[in-house]
């Protein structure tokens, strides 16, 4: 028997999907369109490294996330881009994320990766088209125990 909360867990995963997905779609939007917010330094060139590069994986990765299309490989190429962004661009900067403006990176990294494992939750397209299985819950939980059967 589920307990009250993990009856809701794959409606909150999937409003956590979503909400990343946006996040990291409208970080994309400034650098690439300065959209909703004006990027810093303007948009870069079509194809500039690694501005533009990082941009589309942001936009289109964060757009596949918010429906929920092909979410575990937007969100582990996601996760990888974060990886190195936090790593190329923030931690020559001072050990801390903190101190050296990598926050963001590395919380979409960690959020993103997270999102590789457990999958889209509910109302996502993979699991309209069928990419994506849905939960057999009739099973036991790897890390619950079976219970056993009186006889």
């Amino acid at each position: 028997m589920l307990t009250s909360l993990e009856r809701y867990a794959p409606w909150a995963i999937a409003a956590f999907r979503v909400v990343v997905g946006f996040l990291f779609f409208c970080h994309g939007a400034t650098t690439l369109l300065s959209w909703p917010a004006e990027s810093h330094g303007g948009a870069p060139s079509f194809g500039a490294w690694p501005s533009w590069w990082s941009g589309a994986i942001e936009l289109v990765g964060g757009l596949l996330l918010i429906l929920g299309l092909g979410t575990r490989l937007a969100a582990f190429i996601g996760s990888g881009a974060m990886a190195v962004a936090y790593f190329w661009k923030h931690q020559g900067d001072g050990l801390f994320p903190v101190e050296n403006g990598g926050d963001s990176a590395a919380l979409y990294c960690w959020a993103l990766l997270l999102l590789v494992f457990i999958g889209p939750g509910k109302l996502a397209l993979d699991s309209v088209i069928g990419r994506e299985p849905t939960p057999d819950r009739s099973a036991a939980p790897a890390d619950r125990p079976l219970e056993k059967s009186s006889k």
